[in-house]
């Protein structure tokens, strides 16, 4: 009977569906970044103004088109990619990290046609949603075809379809999907603030299936306006976030007093 049992399980478990994957260092608590491809380029210069970009590798001429640009156009192993700890950002005060100790800032403050690329894909994906943290900041630059920018496409590989576009530019948002984010100017800058995203792959009959997921920030293509964003806490639950260092001196302070208020009645 025992033997039958086991048999029986065993070949219900071959015959039930593979455990999905998830992210791999989805909220970059390695450190580092394992599990997620780079790339990047330059975008600017070209026949429509007349300048270059210099030796950057990969690069997208600035043609008047409209944005946005597709991730898929940078390939070579560039960009700017920083694995941040605790802190805050130079030029909003926001915390560097939403949740864990880290977080991954895709390119940088510096005026130079940049452009980063991240990605990540994943087979058999389970869960009901994908979930994670934002934070855009991008330079007060010029219109919707040419300010910096950032963009987020969630690809259904197995569908070979875009399930998710979204982009946003310095000048406003860019396709659907935009709406509901709120961008507060400072100096001269804009930030969104840490946003938590939830993509329904439920609602979108997707459960199941295999995706990449690209995230791109951009300089303006004119070397003088600069766009970058925070991401952390990738993975199938919301990400739990971690208290600003203003409010972790605040809560020492208030664990100092109430402890030498208890020696006191102690005395």
């Amino acid at each position: 009977m025992k033997k039958t049992r086991l048999a029986l399980a065993i070949s219900l478990m071959a015959a039930g569906p593979a455990f999905g994957a998830t992210f791999v260092n989805g909220g970059f608590e390695s450190g580092d970044l394992t599990g997620w491809s780079t790339s990047g380029g330059c975008w600017g210069g070209g026949s429509f103004f007349g300048w270059s970009c210099g030796a950057a590798a990969n690069v997208v001429p600035y043609t008047g088109a409209a944005l946005p640009l597709s991730p898929t156009l940078f390939t070579e192993n560039t960009g700017s990619f920083l694995v941040t700890s605790a802190g805050t950002d130079a030029i909003t005060g926001a915390n560097t990290v939403y949740s864990g100790n880290h977080a991954v800032r895709v390119n940088d403050s510096i005026n130079n046609y940049g452009v980063s690329v991240l990605t990540q894909s994943v087979s058999n994906y389970s869960d009901n949603s994908i979930f994670f943290a934002w934070n855009a900041v991008l330079e007060a630059s010029h219109g919707l075809t040419d300010s910096d920018y950032f963009a987020l496409v969630l690809r259904d590989v197995t569908d070979g379809v875009d399930l998710v576009t979204r982009a946003y530019s310095s000048a406003g948002s860019i396709g659907s999907g935009t709406t509901g984010v709120t961008w507060t100017p400072i100096g001269g800058w804009f930030t969104t603030g840490w946003v938590v995203e939830q993509i329904d792959l439920a609602s979108l009959g997707a459960v199941g299936h295999d995706f990449t997921l690209s995230v791109m920030a951009s300089d303006c293509p004119y070397g003088g306006h600069a766009g970058y964003v925070y991401l952390d806490g990738f993975g199938a639950a919301p990400p739990t976030p971690t208290p600003e260092p203003g409010s972790l001196a605040l809560m020492a302070i208030g664990l100092v007093g109430a402890g030498l208020a208890r020696r006191r009645k102690i005395r």
